[in-house]
This record gives structure tokens, C-alpha cells and sequence, in this order.
């Protein structure tokens, strides 16, 4: 099955609304719009949601957030729940980042939930997963990763399986400058989308995007994506520069 690529950027904590704009601007004006192979998101903090969706819209970006909480509404002070972030524009949401789990103690069963509650909404959640550098020393990796994912998609229906995109993420790569190999990737991909078919069926595995997140540049995303099991990337700092973001996408759509 041909799945299209995913090029998302995850701005994490950073810029002011009028940088972010300044962003939108001068990304789009080398001509995004050339790249029909490639689909584009880019996961921004919640106060430019509304002032970024018309120039991304406008020029078939895809608007993301990075992080969701579960419950629909209530009494949970300064979360944001999916029917407000669809509302906003929002169409991908970033679930289960290593941040997330290592500074703000998100649990697995945090993640489960958020998942459910983005399968229920209109947002299409990409799910992050990987291993640290002790893990993937002692052989390991394969093992972290299938054990998140089994938590991760705990009664998860087939239909939003199949809506799902998972970043393998190695924390061990993210913001060191250290990238995985493309073989590393390559099999680790593989691995999840077998780890997919096993928790539910072919179907639902030939269908999930599987992307990779570590210190992605225009180098590195031409060699990793170059390969049929790696669907994109998720990149982090290089998606705060315009001109850079614009070369990784051009990069990937490049490959066959």
C-alpha cells in the first residue's frame, strides 16, 4: 500500500504570535504549494492556533497541536480538549512525546486515554514512541517500543487504528544532534508496523503512517525517508527555521 509522506514540525515552546506568523509567511513563499507528494503540519502552541489557520489552510498546510487532554469539558484548569482544538482548526495532535512523559509525568494510561479521545474527535493523533540510549545499548529497543505501543493502543477500535500515525522518536537522538542510522530506522519502523498487524490485522498496519523524530535535517530526511517503511519525520528545531523546514520537506518529496 502506498501511504503519502508526513512532514510535521513541532515548534515545541517557542516563538511569540508575531514570529509565528513571520514563520508562515516566509515559509510559504518559496512555494510550498509544489510539493502534492508530501502532505505538511506543522504542531504549534496553543495561542497561535487561530492566528496561523487561515495561512495554513490557504496553503494546504495541516495545523497541529502538541499535546490534548482527554475529557471532553469540566473543571481541569488549563487543559484543552479535542472539540476545542478541531474547532480551532487543528487536524494532527501530538500524543505521548518523550517530553511529555519525562517532564510532566504523563503515564501510559494518560496516553491511552488521550489517544481514545482523539479517535473519537476529528483529529488525527501521531503518537510518539521510542527508546533511551540504556535501552538501545542493551538490546532492548524493539522491546520498549512494542510494550508502549501495546499500552498505547489498549482497546483502540480498527477503524482509528488505521487513522494513526506513530513517530519512532530514540530519546536518544532528540535535540543532541545524534540521528539514527537509516537501517536503524528502517527496521525499527518494520517492527511497529508488525507490532500493529499483531495487535489487530494487516489492514490496520499497512494503513498506519510510521515517521521518524530525532534531529532531522535536509541530509537526514533525504537518507531515513528514502525507504519504503519510513512514511516521514517529525522534526523538531529545524522546524523553527523556515528555509530549512521548506528544504526537508523538498528533501522528502524528492523520493519515489
Amino acid at each position: 500500500m502506498i501511504r503519502q509522506k508526513l512532514i510535521a514540525g513541532n515548534w515545541k515552546m517557542h516563538k511569540t504570535t508575531t514570529q509565528a506568523i513571520q514563520f508562515a509567511n516566509d515559509f510559504i513563499a518559496p512555494g510550498i504549494n509544489q510539493f502534492k507528494k508530501t502532505e505538511v503540519c506543522v504542531c504549534v502552541p496553543f495561542v497561535h492556533l487561530h492566528a496561523l489557520e487561515n495561512i495554513f489552510t490557504q496553503n494546504d498546510i495541516k495545523l497541529g497541536a502538541q499535546n490534548v487532554y482527554f475529557e471532553q469539558e469540566g473543571a481541569f484548569t488549563g487543559e484543552i480538549s479535542c472539540g476545542m482544538l478541531a474547532d480551532a482548526g487543528v487536524k494532527y495532535v501530538i500524543v505521548g512525546h518523550s517530553e511529555r512523559r519525562a517532564l510532566f509525568a504523563e503515564t501510559d494510561d494518560m496516553i491511552n486515554k488521550k489517544l481514545r479521545a482523539a479517535f473519537n474527535s476529528a483529529l488525527n493523533p501521531i503518537l510518539c514512541v521510542g527508546e533511551n540510549l540504556e535501552q538501545r545499548g542493551s538490546g532492548a529497543a524493539q522491546e520498549t517500543v512494542g510494550r508502549q505501543l501495546e499500552a498505547a493502543l489498549r482497546d483502540i477500535g480498527i477503524t482509528g487504528v488505521q487513522r494513526l500515525t506513530v513517530a519512532y522518536e530514540p530519546i536518544w537522538a532528540i535535540g543532541t544532534g545524534r540521528t539514527a542510522i537509516p537501517n536503524q530506522v528502517r527496521e525499527m519502523c518494520a517492527f511497529i508496523r508488525s507490532k500493529i498487524e499483531a495487535l489487530y490485522d494487516g489492514r490496520a498496519a499497512a494503513k498506519t503512517r510510521c515517521i521518524y523524530g530525532g534531529s532531522v535535517n535536509p541530509v537526514t530526511a533525504r537518507d531515513i525517508v528514502g525507504n519504503s517503511d519510513v512514511d516521514g519525520a517529525l522534526v523538531g528545531g529545524a522546524s523553527l527555521k523556515p528555509d530549512v523546514f521548506f528544504n526537508i520537506v523538498k528533501a522528502v518529496n524528492s523520493q519515489d
